[in-house]
C-alpha cells in the first residue's frame, strides 16, 4: 500500500507500544461494562505533566467525556487518560455529564494526579447510562495494573476495543538534536468510521520537548492526511477523540516548526497516525480487505482528497470490492459526483497495475487477472485525472454481509 510519508526520516520501532516513550505507563482490566470478559477500562499515566493536544468528532451530538476532556485540555497539559469501552456515555443528559466528571475525579485520586490533568474517553453503545459501580471498581483497581511492559500495553489496547477484531499500535523513533525521540500510538475503531475526524478513539505518546501550540498544529495536520482519509460505513460517531501527550523527558531542544529536525519529527508523527488509520480501515466491521484509493492529477490536493473520499465511501464501489468485480463504472461514477473539477475526457483508472480505463475510454483487460487481484486482502484503486498537480490517498474496506449482521444486532 502507498504512503504519504517519507520513511527515511525515522525508524520503525518493532514491538514498540504506547508506553515505549519515556515517562509513560498504561494498563487495563475488565470491570463489567461488557458482557464478555474482555477488558473494558484502561488508563495511560505520565510521570510528569505532559504537553497535550486533541481533536474531536465533528458530530453535533458530542458525548459527555468530550466536554470533560476539552475542559481538562484548556491549558494544553495532561498527565493521565481514563477510558472505558462497552458504553459511549453519549446522549445521556445531565447524569451522563456528571458520570464523566466522576470518572475524572476518581481517576485523578487513584492515579495521584491533579483532576484537571485527566482526560476522559468512552466508546460503545449510545444512550445508556454508565454502570458507575463497575466504573469505580475498575478505576480503583487500575493502579495495580499500570506498567511499562508490553503486557500492560496490551491490556490497555484491549480495554479500548469494541467490535474490533485486532488491536492497533504503532511506534517510531526520530533523531532530534542527536537525541532519540520516540512516538507511539494505540487506537480503536471498526464501525461508525467516516472522514472528518473518523469515528474512533486514538491515543499518542511521545517523549519530545514540544510546545502545546506546535503539537496541536501537527496533530491537526496529521489527522487531515490520515484519520480524516478513512471510511468504513459513512457514519461519524458521537465519541471520536484523538489525544496526544508528550512528556518532554527526552531532553531535546524544544520542537517548533522552525526547528531543523521538525520535518523528521512531523514525518514520524504522521506515519504513526497513518499506520493506525489504515489499521482501523482494514479492521472495518465484517471487512475482508483493505482498499486504498490514490487520486492524482487533480486541480488541488483538497480536490483530490474530496474525490478519494467519495470513491472510498461509495457503497457500490465497496460492494464491488467484496465481490472482486472489476466494475470500473462504479468508480468513475463516484469520481463524477464528488463535486470537484474533472475533465470527463481525460480520466485513467487502474486496479493495481491493471489498466481498465484510459482517457475516459474502456480498455481491454484480462478479467481473470483482475479477479485474482481483487481477491487479495489489499486492493489499490488508482485514479489519474490529468487535470492538475493535486494528489491524495484514502483508505477503506469492502462492504460485506457480515457488516449488516454485526450492526443489525449491535446492542444484543
Amino acid at each position: 500500500m502507498g504512503t504519504n510519508v517519507e520513511q527515511k526520516a525515522f525508524t520503525i520501532v518493532e514491538n514498540g507500544t504506547i508506553v515505549t516513550p519515556l515517562g509513560f505507563t498504561a494498563g487495563g482490566l475488565h470491570c463489567g461494562l461488557k458482557k464478555t470478559s474482555r477488558n473494558d477500562i484502561g488508563a495511560i499515566r505520565c510521570d510528569v505533566q505532559a504537553t497535550a493536544a486533541a481533536v474531536y468528532t465533528t458530530n453535533v451530538f458530542q458525548a459527555a467525556p468530550l466536554k470533560v476532556t476539552r475542559e481538562s485540555l484548556s491549558n494544553g497539559r495532561l498527565q493521565a487518560v481514563i477510558v472505558n469501552s462497552g458504553n459511549a456515555n453519549a446522549c445521556t443528559g445531565q447524569q451522563g455529564e456528571e458520570d464523566a466528571y466522576a470518572m475524572r475525579t476518581a481517576a485523578a485520586r487513584e492515579l495521584g494526579v491533579a483532576e484537571e490533568d485527566v482526560a476522559v474517553a468512552s466508546t460503545g453503545v449510545i444512550g445508556e447510562l454508565l454502570k458507575m459501580d463497575a466504573v469505580h471498581s475498575g478505576i480503583s483497581g487500575l493502579p495495580a495494573h499500570l506498567g511499562k511492559e508490553a503486557e500492560e500495553a496490551e491490556h490497555f489496547s484491549q480495554a479500548i476495543l469494541t467490535t474490533d477484531l485486532v488491536k492497533k499500535e504503532a511506534c517510531v523513533s526520530v533523531e532530534v538534536n542527536g537525541k532519540t525521540i520516540t512516538i507511539a500510538g494505540a487506537a480503536k475503531g471498526s464501525g461508525m468510521i467516516h472522514p472528518n475526524m473518523a469515528t474512533m478513539l486514538a491515543f499518542m505518546t511521545s517523549d519530545a520537548v514540544i510546545s502545546a501550540e506546535a503539537l496541536q498544529r501537527l496533530l491537526r495536520q496529521a489527522t487531515n492526511h490520515t484519520f480524516n482519509m478513512i471510511t468504513v460505513d459513512g457514519d461519524t460517531s458521537t465519541n471520536d477523540m484523538l489525544v496526544a501527550m508528550s512528556s518532554g523527558l527526552a531532553g531535546n531542544e524544544e520542537l517548533t516548526v522552525e526547528h531543523p529536525d521538525w520535518d523528521a519529527f512531523a514525518a514520524g508523527f504522521t506515519y504513526v497516525c497513518e499506520v493506525l488509520a489504515k489499521a482501523i480501515a482494514r479492521d472495518g466491521e465484517g471487512a475482508t480487505k483493505l482498499v486504498e484509493v490514490q487520486v492524482t492529477g487533480a486541480v488541488s490536493d483538497e480536490s483530490a482528497q474530496a474525490i478519494a473520499k467519495t470513491v472510498i465511501g461509495s457503497s457500490l464501489v465497496k460492494s464491488a470490492m467484496f465481490g472482486a468485480d472489476a466494475n470500473w463504472g462504479r468508480i468513475i461514477a463516484a469520481v463524477g459526483r464528488a463535486g470537484q473539477p474533472v475533465n470527463p475526457e481525460t480520466v485513467d483508472i487502474r486496479l493495481g497495475d491493471i489498466s481498465v480505463l484510459e482517457q475516459s475510454r474502456p480498455v481491454v483487460f484480462d478479467e481473470e487477472a483482475a479477479l485474482a487481484y481483487l481477491q487479495t486482502d489489499t486492493v489499490r484503486i488508482v485514479v489519474d485525472l490529468h487535470h492538475g498537480e493535486g494528489t491524495a490517498i484514502a483508505w477503506g474496506c469492502d462492504l460485506t454481509y457480515d457488516y449488516v449482521r454485526i450492526n443489525a444486532a449491535y446492542r444484543t
